[in-house]
């Protein structure tokens, strides 16, 4: 046969295949009316299992993995359409529903907030940047913010979440998990680091550099210069350049901000000396309540996949494609005393109040052995 025969041909199967789907869909939206109906999940391997070993009896070896690709596909836009066609239900997606019952709120101007250091840090930058008026109380570590906030003396905690050259700060991602926050706003800082001193310190005579270690980190190659200087990690940049100030001395630097310098009255001796010009910090908003503010467009999940299960990350990327949805964030990390079980971080830009975004939460929160919705939130740039 000529290409244009063979083609012909395969367009009158392709449009066989068309109608047949169309008519698979219809029976898919039956079958997700019956699950919630039962309260059973969407995802359902065993039946998945049992289609593809039927459907593969009579077709060649050479075709059986083919048709195997293609019948995953089915099941994954099948499960999608389940997820935007009827309501579902979770613990989650409860919370979900009672809290949007209240509206999105309009995000206040003044507050009581916690933050990490003392005057000076960058967490108070941020909370000066998110708020018009700031009452900020600093606490010694993350524990000390969340605790606050716990306990009813701050409404609200700001945290750094993620760096963009230091990657994210696990152990404020544990911290939201154990005390079961939630992000209502987000704040991108830019973070421009600087070499602050006492007066008449000359760079020459500098022994000792303190700061936090991220600054560290995102300093290393302009610190690299210091031959015969000593390196000290403190708690955060604000308590390094105020041990500077406090010395007296003028062989010891600091790695700080310019407010920094300004509030301990040190001298800029050097300006943006991170190795980026591309630095900047994302710093969340957590409060104890799960509220939406309006502009909340961004959600941020935790969850663990199935161990041992291939194809396990690329089942679960799907259900997003198949909705559309913007992924602007996926990181894993081991998790602390398990064998190659891996908890996964997820960031992606919808609206909170779509049915099909509160079905797939609640599909997720079913079907995964650990599930934390950390919030939908807006984010100031």
């Amino acid at each position: 046969m000529e290409l244009n025969e063979i083609r012909e041909k395969i367009d009158i199967v392709d449009d066989k295949i068309s109608k047949l789907y169309a008519e698979r869909m219809e029976l898919i939206k039956e079958v997700s009316v019956a699950k919630a109906k039962s309260g059973k999940a969407v995802n359902d391997p065993d039946r998945e299992k049992k289609i593809l070993l039927r459907v593969s009896e009579n077709i060649g070896e050479d075709k059986k993995v083919f048709l195997k690709r293609v019948f995953e596909t089915i099941f994954e836009t099948s499960k999608a359409y389940q997820t935007i066609s009827v309501e579902h239900q979770s613990e989650v997606g409860d919370k979900i529903k009672k809290a949007l019952e209240k509206g999105e709120l309009k995000f206040p101007v003044k507050a009581k907030v916690a933050c990490q250091g003392v005057a000076g840090a960058y967490s108070g930058i941020a909370a000066d940047k998110l708020f018009e008026l700031a009452d900020v109380t600093y606490f010694k570590n993350f524990d000390g913010v969340f605790g606050a906030v716990e306990k009813g003396f701050c409404k609200y905690g700001v945290l750094p979440i993620e760096n963009s050259s230091a990657g994210s700060v696990n152990q404020v991602y544990d911290l939201m998990k154990e005390h079961k926050f939630y992000i209502v706003k987000s704040v991108r800082l830019p973070v421009l680091h600087n070499l602050v001193v006492n007066k008449d310190t000359k760079k020459e005579d500098i022994k000792e550099i303190y700061s936090h270690e991220q600054a560290l980190s995102q300093c290393k190659k302009y610190l690299e210069q210091f031959k015969n200087a000593t390196i000290i990690a403190c708690p955060n940049t604000a308590l390094a350049a105020r041990t500077v100030a406090e010395s007296g001395r003028k062989d010891v630097a600091a790695i700080s901000s310019r407010e920094c310098a300004e509030l301990y009255g040190l001298k800029l001796l050097e300006t943006n000396v991170q190795d980026s010009d591309n630095n900047y910090t994302r710093f969340i908003l957590i409060a104890k309540d799960l509220e939406f503010y309006q502009g909340s467009n961004k959600i941020s999940i935790m969850t663990t996949l199935p161990q041992n299960a291939p194809g396990s990350l690329n089942k679960l990327l799907a259900k997003f494609a198949n909705l559309g949805i913007n992924l602007t964030k996926l990181e894993s990390r081991p998790i602390v005393g398990s064998s190659f079980e891996f908890m996964f971080y997820f960031d992606f830009n919808c609206d909170i109040k779509e049915k099909a975004v509160q079905n797939l939460l609640c599909e997720l929160d079913n079907s995964t052995e650990q599930f934390t919705f950390l919030g939908a939130y807006g984010e100031t740039v």
